[in-house]
């Protein structure tokens, strides 16, 4: 979460970074258990058309996400070279599928700024706000707000 207190100035915070298509995201760090390649999903009868199915982790059942298509963009095409990052959302593990992971960095608090007020609605609900980095600018995905409760439970 971002820290809106006069104790957050000078805290940084470690990410991922990562492409949907022309787009780059980031997540915290701490979420992030593995980075792991693409590895063919056994799919969910009646799942979300955005979970692409399961695959055994060492014995768990991990739901994989389409981020892309979770985000409202066109689904990722499926390749070798497509990436799941593993994350833990509360008490559950979810596999996000992303084109690619481009950076590891990180960043100050206060540099993270909020979603500007012409944002739908939508976007606020999966976007907690941007940063730039080497003069690109960053999208900082809300992992809470990704899963309905049924979709990790059910794995």
């Amino acid at each position: 979460m971002i820290e809106h207190n006069d104790n957050s100035a000078g805290v940084s915070k470690e990410f991922i970074v990562f492409r949907l298509g022309a787009m780059e995201f980031a997540i915290d760090i701490m979420a992030v258990r593995e980075i792991r390649g693409w590895t063919p999903a056994t799919a969910l009868p009646h799942a979300p058309s955005y979970v692409r199915g399961v695959i055994n982790l060492r014995g768990a059942v991990l739901p994989i996400v389409d981020l892309a298509e979770r985000l409202g963009f066109p689904p990722i095409e499926i390749s070798a070279r497509r990436v799941v990052i593993v994350v833990q959302i509360g008490s559950r593990l979810v596999g996000l599928l992303v084109d690619a992971v481009s950076d590891i960095l990180s960043q100050p608090s206060e540099t993270i700024q909020p979603i500007p007020d012409v944002a739908s609605e939508v976007v606020k609900l999966y976007v907690q706000g941007v940063f730039a980095f080497d003069d690109r600018m960053v999208g900082l995905i809300r992992l809470d707000h990704l899963t309905p409760p049924s979709i990790g439970e059910a794995a």
